[in-house]
């Protein structure tokens, strides 16, 4: 898969120059500061994740890693069964963290299976840590696996109830924590790819 991959997904920067994104207003500005380089990095589609011809997608599976409903059995299902057979080697994954395999039949080159926690709403700060280390541990594996550029879907949000606002503000804040660390110029593209409309409204208020 080409450095390339993902060109074709809109920037935020990109976004706001068409019109079809607004800036986050003063309060979303308090909890993340804006940044032009990032602008340029992060992307915001609306869509099919198993689609998307980046490095990596990013799949909202459990702690089994042997399909489910929802993104989970999407990706599955367009991966075809040699990514169960590659699953079923991995012994499962932790809450808050992830692994990789291959993509088998799917357009991109390779599937992180993040974790995500079941929403606490008694330990809010407990859940946000554990949904941090999905996408901070995805992250990396994509630097490992030299993927540069990398699709997440909205982890955590579905049947695991995770409030989507809240997890939006956690997935934007670890992502531009990470490509402002030492190993973020090693990713030239980040995408969050919403469906749900609940989702897409998250995003829309809190990117800067």
């Amino acid at each position: 898969m080409s450095s390339n991959a993902g060109d074709g997904i809109p920037t935020i920067s990109l976004l706001y120059r068409l019109k079809k994104l607004l800036p986050a207003d003063k309060e979303a500005h308090k909890l993340l500061e804006p940044s032009q380089y990032l602008n340029y990095k992060i992307g915001i589609i609306r869509g099919d994740i198993t689609k998307l011809q980046v490095d990596a997608v990013v799949n909202a599976a459990n702690k089994r890693l042997l399909g489910g409903g929802g993104v989970d059995g999407a990706i599955h299902r367009a991966a075809g069964p040699e990514l169960l057979k590659e699953c079923r080697t991995l012994g499962g994954c932790e809450t808050g963290s992830a692994k990789i395999t291959d993509a088998h039949e799917l357009p991109c080159k390779k599937v992180i299976h993040a974790v995500g926690p079941v929403y606490d709403d008694w330990q809010k700060e407990e859940s946000a840590e554990l949904l941090a280390g999905c996408y901070t541990t995805s992250l990396k594996l994509a630097v490992e696996n030299e993927c540069k550029s990398i699709a997440f879907s909205c982890l955590s949000t579905g049947i695991y109830g995770y409030p989507s606002l809240a997890a939006a503000s956690v997935a934007i804040k670890a992502v531009k924590g990470f490509l402002e660390g030492e190993s973020g110029d090693q990713v030239d593209k980040v995408v969050f790819c919403t469906f749900e409309m609940k989702d897409v409204d998250a995003y829309n208020k809190l990117v800067p």
